[in-house]
């Protein structure tokens, strides 16, 4: 960039004649023009980056606040399905430990373990909706979950002094599943596979080669061992305290099993197979509570996995046929 010329006014010649500057001069302008540009212009996008963008302290908090953001929903991810496993745990000490023990269920509004009052949570609301909403149901779950499992611990201490209390009647409970076999069929009405209509079906039905182990599921005393009818031949197993256990369409019986004869949990009874009124070799097998029939699948507790016993309950709930 040129130095402009500026001029001054000749009265004795009547004429403007231009100013001379000598080089250094116009150095020094140009520096001084391309200088003060620069600053302008430096000036001028910061204020459009700051505005617009942000500064990089600006961006590593937005960057660092988007990752705890996805954290959190990750979190809350975690929290449900803790959440659903601490239900299945309640669901399964309710109907499984308590009821056998003859102890009063928990009601599904104590284990849900609420509080109330004002909003406990109400620092959050200085963050943004999303934010602030997301850090209050977590907060709040990490405290219903707190609080449901210590109602849970506190259930298992009253099931653990109740069963040594009733030692004694835990060994003779029918306890274990009768055998290896994964779940057929289950309690309820079902599809009869021979007759072809709907009836109930008092027991399980078992996946079970012939000549598979068939064991007894408590200690108890043989009460039958021969044929009925549609059911081929079976063993009732009488356990005392108002249980007893039916196995049916077996094969055969174990050395020794007869009328009277006292057998302990675990111990092999007789061998599955498919005789009766069967669709082909399994084992039908039903508990009895003072002289009514019950789902055995709340019974399986001494060898059953929570996650078998999930297994188990859906197969139940959703296979309507039976194999007897």
């Amino acid at each position: 960039m040129s130095l402009k010329n500026h001029y001054y006014y000749d009265e004795a010649n009547c004429e403007f004649v231009p100013i001379k500057y000598n080089r250094v001069e116009q150095v020094v302008y140009n520096l001084s023009i391309w200088i003060l540009s620069g600053v302008v212009l430096t000036g001028i996008g910061i204020i459009l980056l700051s505005n617009y963008v942000g500064t990089p302290a600006e961006l590593a908090l937005k960057a660092e606040n988007e990752a705890l953001f996805e954290q959190l929903e990750t979190t809350r991810s975690a929290l449900l399905d803790l959440d659903s496993q601490i239900s299945n745990i309640a669901e399964k000490d309710n109907e499984m430990y308590r009821s056998v023990l003859g102890m009063e269920k928990i009601s599904y509004e104590e284990r849900q373990a609420g509080v109330g009052g004002s909003d406990p949570y109400d620092e959050f609301d200085v963050y943004s909706e999303s934010t602030s909403e997301l850090l209050k149901w977590t907060a709040s779950k990490v405290d219903n979950l707190e609080r449901r499992i210590g109602i849970q611990q506190l259930s298992f201490e009253e099931i653990k002094n109740q069963y040594n209390i009733n030692k004694e009647k835990m060994g003779h409970i029918p306890a274990i599943k009768p055998t290896a076999g994964i779940l057929l069929s289950g309690f309820g009405m079902r599809n009869h596979p021979i007759l072809k209509y709907p009836r109930p079906h008092n027991g399980l039905d078992f996946r079970a080669d012939v000549g598979d182990p068939v064991l007894s599921t408590g200690n108890g005393t043989i009460k039958y061992a021969g044929p009925q009818s549609t059911l081929g031949k079976i063993v009732i197993v009488d356990h005392g305290f108002g249980f007893e256990t039916l196995y049916a369409h077996l094969s055969g019986y174990a050395k020794g099993i007869r009328t009277g004869v006292e057998v302990e949990r675990g111990q092999q009874i007789a061998m599955a197979g498919d005789s009766g009124l069967s669709e082909g070799p399994h084992l039908h097998y039903e508990v009895h509570l003072k002289g009514r029939p019950v789902d055995p699948l709340y019974y399986f507790f001494a060898d059953t996995s929570p996650e078998e016993y999930a297994m188990f309950k859906e197969i139940s709930e959703t296979n309507k046929n039976s194999l007897d």
